[in-house]
């Protein structure tokens, strides 16, 4: 080996380092993570900082730090806008993930092409797409101005001088894994290239007060790839959800120091890119089946936003020892759970029955206020008892069989209101602080028993 170079063990999942391969990562737990790579002892650490004065850093107390407001960039797309807690905050490092195939780098040059319109200049840096294949790309979305820069690089010492030398207000780095710095005696896409690469990016953003945007790929588990340390060092984290051959795309917010974590954007791809859906519960509930047992709508809230979406429930016998659960866009364990307190508390066998839970449009909730409308799903589908149409429900379900309070309740009962449902299943400890509401029914319930009742009028 080499003078100065040293083999050490990385943990795909964390990022720990070891000075010998493990079975168990003892950090993240995880199994079979460690993968070994070559490392220069002479490269700089994975800080990312580049030492041009030696001066040393002095500590100042908290009363002499001046606090701004943070300075944000209105896209122009609002759904995005909205997950991202108002805008984009300058000098942040935001981190988009997703399958492949599922439009990040779409979103990310529609918000170029907005913020060009706006004169804000924006350098857009591909390390997978040649000059020709961007301008292709971008030609489907419709017309740029020259505010908008392409760059083709994957050194990272050439992308922070061009950073530096043109001061962009935006950056968009596509992707993270393709990134390499010389400095790092590893494969482009390793954990120590990753970690150098999202270090220096984060240093550039602070020093220059520029936002930046990082692709990163994902795993077959849906997380990202490389160390979990990144997602720890950046400022947001967003993840793109959805199905690849399906028209919705879900924009998810897991990470943001500047907003909510709750919130989402809802889009659909087209043929001329993404296009929002300023109205989800309306496409969520396109295409409910009419007088059909087995379905119900109920309401969730992500961040602000009430949502409504349809809950099927298909229940039928099974002619195998172990019955076939199926959860399809909520927690497989929720299932079972409350499937148990049906049995327990309303003497209905489901123990010999298959089940197959759905929420319609594709888009994955686990908000226990959600709990009340798969329990009535499940029974209708057992019972065959079909639920109107203009009835909506929501609570959350305990396991003595009780329908307990969730919070945002008026907001829920607006939204249903005007999307023309009639009556509304609730918990009955949230009537008190309800205001009246005109146009819909609300039918208080305290356990599961008086919620059968109620769909069966």
């Amino acid at each position: 080996m080499a003078k100065g170079k040293m083999t050490m063990f990385f943990c795909q999942e964390c990022g720990y380092e070891s000075a010998k391969w493990m079975g168990q990562c003892p950090a993240c737990k995880e199994w079979n993570t460690f993968v070994e790579e070559k490392i220069d002892k002479k490269s700089v650490s994975s800080s990312g900082k580049r030492t041009d004065d030696k001066k040393s850093a002095q500590p100042l107390p908290i009363s002499k730090i001046k606090a701004s407001e943070e300075l944000r960039l209105i896209t122009g797309i609002k759904e995005l806008d909205r997950v991202l807690g108002g805008g984009i905050v300058k000098g942040s490092l935001v981190l988009v993930g997703g399958d492949p195939g599922i439009g990040k780098s779409t979103l990310l040059l529609q918000m170029c092409k907005k913020a060009a319109e706006q004169k804000v200049p924006v350098l857009y840096v591909s390390g997978e797409e040649s000059l020709n294949q961007i301008k292709m790309r971008a030609e489907r979305i419709g017309n740029f101005t020259d505010s908008l820069k392409l760059l083709c690089e994957t050194n990272l010492d050439i992308v922070g001088n061009v950073i530096e030398n043109e001061k962009p207000s935006i950056v968009i780095i596509d992707s993270i894994q393709t990134m390499y710095s010389d400095e790092v005696a590893s494969a482009p896409g390793s954990v120590s290239q990753v970690r150098e690469a999202t270090a220096v990016l984060m240093q550039i953003a602070k020093r220059f007060d520029i936002s930046i945007f990082i692709v990163g790929h994902v795993t077959k588990e849906g997380a990202v790839a490389g160390p979990r340390t990144l997602e720890h060092m950046v400022d947001t984290v967003l993840y793109f959800e959805g199905d690849r051959y399906e028209s919705y795309r879900i924009l998810r917010g897991v990470k943001n120091r500047f907003g909510s974590t709750n919130e989402i954007g809802v889009f659909e791809m087209k043929s001329e890119g993404l296009v929002e859906v300023e109205n989800p519960s309306e496409y969520m509930l396109s295409g409910k089946p009419q007088n059909a047992s087995g379905s119900i709508v109920a309401c969730s809230i992500e961040g602000s936003r009430p949502i409504l979406l349809e809950i099927q429930a298909l229940v039928c016998h099974s002619f195998f020892n172990n019955p076939r659960r199926t959860a399809n866009g909520t927690d497989y364990n929720k299932v079972n759970l409350l499937m148990a307190v049906i049995e327990k508390r309303l003497n209905i066998q489901l123990s010999d029955c298959d089940a197959y839970i759905n929420i319609a449009g594709g888009i994955k909730m686990n908000e226990p206020a959600i709990d009340l409308g798969i329990v009535l799903a499940i029974i209708s589908s057992r019972l065959d008892i079909v639920i109107s149409d203009k009835t909506i429900c929501f609570g959350e379900v305990g396991l003595s069989g009780e329908v307990r309070g969730v919070n945002m309740t008026e907001q829920r009962i607006m939204e249903a209101a005007k999307m023309g449902f009639e009556t509304c299943i609730m918990p009955k400890v949230c009537m008190d602080s309800l205001s009246r509401i005109n146009g819909i029914k609300i039918v208080g319930v305290s356990n599961l028993k008086e919620a059968v009742d109620a769909i069966r009028k």
